[in-house]
């Protein structure tokens, strides 16, 4: 077996990876970013490819080096089809938004990294990581192409996605990082990249759609006016779907895709759900998919990627600067984490908590009731508020759906309160232990405010 040594492993070339990656090599220490697909496949990924706040990424991989990606940078809001309703409604969202080349983007940022000085290890897939006796990360085992190699590191990062191999071989006992995650936690979905001969209308908008369930969505997102990016997904706390068959259903049904050609199938999990509530053990920390860093109502997750990445890395290094990489030393990455978005995240997941326990009719019939711009805002900031007069207009449309909104009004109530705990998130750990506990009792609220079944 070969031995190679580092300062810091990073697992996953995805966006999380790259940029925990890109960080730590521009300041000079040595790092490994593993990636299991070989270098042709690079940055290969599931998506929808929508990419949200694209004019404020991190800077430790250059934006001019994905902007060639951005395929789309006329879009400007939201278009939600509500076939119960016969109901279109145009959503505006805060924010530069762009749609993306997934794979080139994917490139990029692999590129990205190895500018900055990390090494890319392609076809090496870990199997198991290294932990001394206190329970310290230093390293993961793994087979690169086809032989084994033990990689040795101070730290090692976490970028290898939705339910992380790693995180089922480590041993976190005693530490804080977050192991209450299971698969009804997360999301499945499947995406085609679909080509028209003519352009489509709504190249402006990203289109979305209910499945038959509440717990799901379609997707239209134009790359370009005649190249979409075409999906569906699901919560798997629900009965599963058959994801190719009802997004060629809906294909079937739409003229603007009347004799078009398909080029892509990929498929994916995604968490949709809190952040992670710790991310971090001794030796260990975890970005992106892997730490629940995703927007869980529409399952955006490219921006906290970019931005845990960073963290991570620059938190690596402080770490091994520092001489100690305990959780203590590591706690401020949670910090960061939470202050930047992960309270937004949090509170968002508490809708989508709402959305499980209700009709689809219903929720249809209540958000064609409810103004736009405000579901734009409960969508991405968490919160919202409806002044008097739009009050009484939503109270009038909406007949026969007063009691779903006197439910969701009330579980606003509880989001609020969830976002102010978030944003009281403990500055180490001596108070993690009261504020999980405060946390639970808000949860329990949600649960028997919306009757949706628990998810944690």
């Amino acid at each position: 077996m070969t031995t190679r040594e580092y300062d810091v492993v990073v697992v996953g070339a995805g966006t999380a990876g790259c940029y925990a990656a890109a960080t730590v090599a521009r300041e000079g220490y040595d790092v490994a970013l593993l990636e299991r697909k070989p270098e042709e496949e690079g940055g290969h990924i599931a998506c929808g490819d929508a990419l949200k706040g694209a004019s404020s990424f991190p800077d430790a991989i250059p934006k001019s080096q994905i902007e060639p990606a951005m395929t789309n940078t006329g879009v400007d809001h939201g278009r939600f089809e509500i076939p119960q309703e016969d109901t279109v409604l145009e959503i505006p969202v805060p924010g530069e938004l762009a749609v993306i080349d997934r794979w080139e983007y994917g490139k990029a940022v692999i590129e990205g990294a190895r500018d900055a000085g990390a090494e890319i290890h392609f076809d090496t897939l870990v199997k198991d990581v290294r932990q001394a006796d206190d329970g310290t990360v230093t390293g993961v085992r793994a087979m690169r192409t086809g032989d084994p190699v033990d990689y040795e590191a101070e730290m090692v990062i976490d970028g290898a996605g939705a339910l992380s191999i790693l995180q089922d071989n480590v041993d976190f006992d005693g530490s804080t990082f977050d192991t209450n995650v299971s698969y009804s936690q997360f999301c499945s979905a499947y995406r085609e990249i679909v080509t028209v001969d003519e352009p489509v209308e709504w190249s402006d908008a990203l289109v979305f759609k209910p499945t038959e369930r509440a717990a799901g969505y379609l997707w239209y997102f134009p790359r370009t006016d005649t190249e979409i990016n075409a999906g569906l997904g699901f919560q798997m706390n629900e009965e599963p779907m058959h994801l190719v068959e009802d997004l060629k259903r809906d294909l079937r049904n739409r003229e603007e895709f009347d004799g078009a050609t398909v080029e892509d199938k990929l498929g994916a999990a995604l968490p949709t759900r809190r952040p992670y509530d710790s991310a971090v053990a001794p030796g260990f920390l975890a970005a992106g998919d892997a730490a629940g860093l995703v927007n869980p109502t529409t399952g955006g997750g490219i921006g906290g990627a970019a931005y845990s990445g960073q963290y991570a890395g620059e938190q690596a290094v402080a770490a091994i600067e520092d001489g100690d990489v305990g959780e203590d030393t590591l706690w401020e990455y949670n910090k960061r984490v939470m202050d930047h978005f992960g309270a937004r995240f949090a509170t968002l997941d508490v809708y989508n908590i709402f959305v499980t326990a209700y009709d689809i009719d219903d929720l249809m019939g209540m958000l064609a009731a409810l103004p736009a711009e405000k579901i734009a805002e409960g969508l991405y900031a968490g919160e919202t508020d409806i002044g008097l007069w739009l009050k009484l207009k939503t109270a009038v449309k909406s007949v026969g759906h007063w009691g779903t909104i006197y439910d969701l009004y009330e579980t606003k109530q509880l989001a609020e309160r969830v976002l102010d705990h978030y944003e009281d998130y403990p500055d180490s750990r001596e108070g993690f232990a009261d504020w999980q506990i405060r946390r639970d009792e808000i949860l329990d609220d949600v649960y028997e405010t919306t009757g949706a079944d628990p998810k944690y």
